[in-house]
């Protein structure tokens, strides 16, 4: 048989060889994984009607075979006697039995294995399911979603709905153990073990389960627990390796915290429990609880009074020519810092241009680390960007110069346009747009990011907001729509109030992109303030 590799694997391949692997920061480059998942579904079933074919072969030669022997067998001379049985006899075994031991032996399955093989090269990689399972920790904590809930699929806006095993949840509790992070270890291990309790049929036995259960709890501060576990792994396995020395220590301290001596001197981690459950461990982010909340909906709502300093209005631009006959509609987000929302920006056709160009381009997005200057990948910024210049297409102009119509900023002194692709709990944590660091070289020749155009690419089922803690204001993904807003004041200086970030995407695919305007070339267009905070 000749092998055969499809010309989307091709196309698929040469493509992946252009960008980073990292599956995960990005959706729309994961949807490659579907169509080449889809090809080796494809492969699987035709190696399978190959073998069925043979094996067809093979099973019709037996039953011939048997039909004969159970005739020549029961009279050998008789039948021998017959000249053109001989004949026959000596040829089958001659010439057709090896032929048959060909047909045996032939390997069906090397087509199958030649496309797999060079699919293999660029499937996700272990780091890829480590940032898949973190992404869906991160979404867990961010929307307050119990392991349960997840498991089961219930997510709001989901079209296609997906359970856990009881072997995937084990996997997540184990990635989490891996990372250190027992707090998720314990809550992904007990959805394992709910799930096994209830028959769930799984490759991970209980022991396992419980074996990881009872030293993270111990590692959270949760001796009794710990115990208790411990001892239900022994009613399984009395012979288990580290079970019995673990028991008899967890025994000792119990001893010691009843007679007063000191608890648990080997763990840093102080009890955190109430009942069994246990508190999150705070991290480097001092806004989280507040990020998070804005995440969920939860911001702050502006007073009645407030909400009446919020208009919609037609936009010119005062009076530019290019908007009089076709102003956009204008809706104020917030008052101060003034955020505003521009309707109908971007057209689909505009859209899917925009994403065809950007899509090859695609890589892990970065930030520049404060000490040194140098791009970074880190953990807070989960997405892939790239940077398109006017001269990648005609409509990268075209909404260039859409964009300095609207803000009545020069795009001269401008970044190129960034397009930004979140992936699986895609988000960027709490940062400053404006820089802060005297080191950039950009500072002294364009001037400072003196403001923000974003444009949303996409609809998001659920989550993807775009959140300021310092002052609570939460916006929410529509496609087509841009928001704007200032991060310097007229002096020049930063408003720090401008601190915002992208909430992590619980279900959809976000597509933005944005624009920043740079201070020089705007010293007629936006003037100085009275005040270093006007």
């Amino acid at each position: 048989m000749k092998t055969c590799i499809s010309p989307l694997l091709l196309a698929w391949i040469s493509f992946l060889h252009c960008t980073w692997a990292e599956f995960f920061t990005s959706i729309g480059q994961m949807t490659d994984l579907i169509y080449a998942e889809k090809d080796l579904v494809q492969s699987l079933k035709e190696y399978i009607r190959a073998e069925e074919a043979r094996l067809f072969k093979i099973k019709s030669w037996a039953e011939k075979m048997d039909i004969l022997t159970s005739k020549s067998a029961s009279d050998p001379e008789g039948y021998l006697s017959h000249p053109v049985n001989a004949y026959k006899l000596v040829k089958r075994l001659n010439t057709d039995w090896p032929a048959l031991e060909n047909m045996v032996l032939q390997d069906s399955t090397s087509d199958f294995i030649a496309n797999f093989t060079m699919q293999r090269q660029l499937f996700p990689t272990e780091e890829d399911e480590t940032g898949a399972a973190i992404a869906l920790m991160r979404l867990q904590d961010t929307y307050k979603l119990d392991p349960d809930t997840i498991s089961k699929g219930d997510l709001p806006g989901t079209k296609y709905r997906t359970t856990l095993s009881a072997d995937d949840t084990f996997g997540m509790g184990k990635i989490a153990y891996n990372n250190g992070d027992y707090y998720h270890t314990v809550l992904w291990m007990q959805q394992a073990l709910k799930q096994h309790d209830a028959g769930e049929d799984a490759t991970t036995s209980k022991v396992e389960i419980l074996d990881y259960l009872s030293y993270a709890v111990f590692q959270l501060g949760d001796i009794h627990r710990a115990l208790e576990f411990t001892r239900r792994l022994i009613s399984l396995d009395p012979n288990h390796e580290r079970a019995g020395g673990n028991l008899r220590y967890f025994e000792k301290l119990i001893e010691e915290e009843r007679l007063g001596k000191t608890l648990n001197k080997t763990s840093e981690t102080e009890p955190a429990t109430q009942g069994a459950f246990y508190q999150r461990p705070s991290d480097y982010l001092p806004e989280r609880e507040v990020y998070e909340a804005l995440c969920r909906g939860e911001g702050i709502k502006l007073t009645p009074q407030r909400r009446k300093r919020l208009f919609c209005r037609y936009h010119d631009s005062n009076k530019t020519p290019q908007l009089l006959i076709a102003p956009f509609k204008e809706e104020d987000e917030w008052d101060s810092p003034h955020i505003v929302r521009y309707y109908d920006v971007l057209s689909d056709e505009e859209i899917e241009k925009i994403k065809e160009i950007s899509k090859p381009k695609l890589s892990r997005a970065t930030v520049r680390d404060p000490k040194t200057g140098h791009l970074i990948v880190v953990s807070y910024r989960i997405s892939k960007s790239s940077w398109l210049k006017e001269d990648d297409d005609p409509i990268i102009a075209q909404v260039n110069r859409r964009m300095q119509y609207i803000t009545g900023l020069s795009v001269k002194t401008a970044e190129l346009l960034q397009v930004s692709n979140y992936g699986m709990g895609g988000q960027y944590e709490p940062h400053f747009d404006f820089s802060r660091r005297p080191f950039d070289s950009g500072l002294k020749t364009e001037g400072n990011r003196l403001a923000t155009f974003l444009n949303y690419m996409s609809d998001v089922e659920a989550g993807g907001a775009t959140v300021f803690p310092d002052f609570g204001a939460a916006i929410w993904p529509k496609k087509g729509t841009s928001v704007f807003w200032y991060n310097l004041f007229r002096s020049g200086e930063c408003d720090y109030r401008t601190r915002h970030a992208a909430c992590p995407v619980l279900v959809g695919s976000k597509w933005v992109s944005n624009k920043w305007f740079h201070e020089r070339g705007q010293e007629f267009l936006r003037r100085c303030g009275s005040t270093e905070v006007d």
